[in-house]
């Protein structure tokens, strides 16, 4: 049978991300690897992989996937850059890119050998856990999305450890970084890169660190970033007392005041006092059954952050605040920088921007295996999630390139029965969403 449409252009697509792969022994490899990803089974790890790909030559094709994945020194970075090339030119035929997001996700993972496992929170199961965490970047439109950049984080306890350090192959440059610090890092990268600019979107995680925030003004980079309850701010209108005057003895005073009567006030105070106009009601985009929608305030207020110890007020910033109808108090809380003339609509899709990269992690986790490398070193984590976003850069090309409403047309990757006796578990979801068709041999 002659290969459709979209199984060319996947087949042009690997075509042009396997030089990234840095040697010609290693190009078949990475394209195998990606097919395999995309392929039906619940389980992503090499072995079934291999099982799925050559059930005739398990052994070889086993080695081959994992050597390319655990020890052979392509360019992660090289590789994603041609991922994003080839997706990003789909995703802006629809829309141009409207905000960056930040984000950081938990893969569990049991032991302690494995690079970066510590008890630490962990998104996916809501608590503390054994778990891995990474920090990405992603460039979205209204309609979808793509980590661009994606780095583990490193807890102290590994990054001081140089026997567990060596054991994993972390390089010598990596040391403990915050994840605000990486996610900076990162912003700087994508900036250098030429990467379309957009606004910065995370949550209290990230907008929490004062620092962060300037660091992204100084970039002159416009923001709209999570804070917590606590956060404090200046009424609007309102700042800090000027210096005091001078004595004419000493050192002139230089830093603001604060008094026991003109003091800031936390962000959920301030939203428990406004009136109730203040509140508008905003649907921010489609649900399943019916629009998404809850009540916001904007307002103008001065983030107070220890500016008794500044010499200059900080700038006003804009203070979003969601407060859904029947909640004894408001759930969210954002600082943004955006133009004053913004619709209070915009802000808050914008706002709201994040879930789409929960999309993503659901996604790369349940179907392509996000979470599924089982090795233990540095170079493994971070290749087997590169060929991870770049088999889920392909699904968000094809989902551009057709409505919504209308399933994309199957890849024509077409599985073969595994040998005797092995039991590689279940079904690919997108096999529902017409992207990947067959089923695995349970399935059957």
């Amino acid at each position: 049978m002659a290969p459709g449409a979209q199984q060319k252009r996947l087949a042009g697509y690997l075509n042009s991300l396997a030089p990234g792969a840095g040697h010609r022994d290693r190009e078949e490899p990475l394209k195998a690897y990606c097919t395999g990803l995309l392929l039906p089974g619940e389980r992503k790890s090499v072995e079934p992989m291999a099982a799925r790909l050559a059930p005739d030559n398990v052994r070889r094709t086993h080695q081959s996937l994992h050597h390319l994945v655990a020890d052979a020194p392509w360019s992660d970075e090289a590789v994603l850059r041609r991922v994003r090339e080839y997706t990003l030119a789909a995703m802006t035929e629809k829309g141009p890119v409207v905000a960056w997001v930040v984000d950081d996700t938990g893969l569990v993972k049991k032991g302690k050998h494995s690079v970066g496992v510590a008890r630490q929170y962990c998104g996916q199961v809501g608590k503390q856990e054994n778990c891995r965490v990474a920090v990405s970047l992603s460039v979205t439109t209204e309609a979808a999305s793509l980590p661009v950049a994606w780095r583990l984080y490193l807890p102290e306890s590994w990054a001081e450890d140089q026997e567990r350090r060596e054991t994993a192959g972390v390089p010598e440059e990596i040391r403990f970084e915050t994840k605000p610090a990486i996610a900076l890092g990162q912003i700087r990268w994508a900036m250098e890169e030429r990467i379309p600019r957009a606004p910065v979107v995370a949550d209290a995680g990230y907008g929490n660190e004062t620092w962060f925030r300037e660091a992204l003004t100084a970039l002159d980079l416009p923001y709209v970033l999570g804070v917590n309850r606590a956060t404090t701010v200046w009424k609007p209108g309102e700042g800090p007392l000027p210096k005091k005057p001078w004595s004419g003895r000493g050192q002139p005073p230089k830093r603001l005041r604060r008094d026991r009567d003109h003091r800031p006030v936390s962000v959920l105070s301030l939203a428990q006092g406004l009136p109730e106009r203040a509140w508008k009601n905003i649907a921010w985009r489609e649900g399943v059954k019916r629009p998404l929608r809850s009540r916001f305030a904007l307002l103008r207020v001065r983030p107070a952050h220890r500016d008794e110890k500044r010499t200059e007020p900080r700038p006003e910033e804009w203070l979003l605040i969601e407060w859904p109808k029947g909640e004894a108090e408001p759930t969210k809380y954002w600082l943004a920088t955006l133009p004053a003339e913004t619709k209070i609509r915009d802000w808050v899709r914008l706002a709201k921007q994040r879930w789409i990269i929960e999309r993503d992690y659901e996604e790369l986790k349940q179907e392509l295996g996000l979470g599924h490398f089982e090795g233990r070193g540095w170079r493994g984590f971070h290749h087997h999630a590169t060929l991870c976003i770049a088999a889920y850069g392909f699904l968000v090309a094809e989902r551009s390139r057709f409505s919504p409403l209308r399933p994309s047309r199957s890849t024509g990757i077409i599985l073969r029965r595994s040998p005797a006796g092995f039991s590689a578990a279940g079904c690919c979801r997108f096999a529902r969403h017409g992207i990947i068709p067959g089923q695995s041999p349970r399935c059957a």
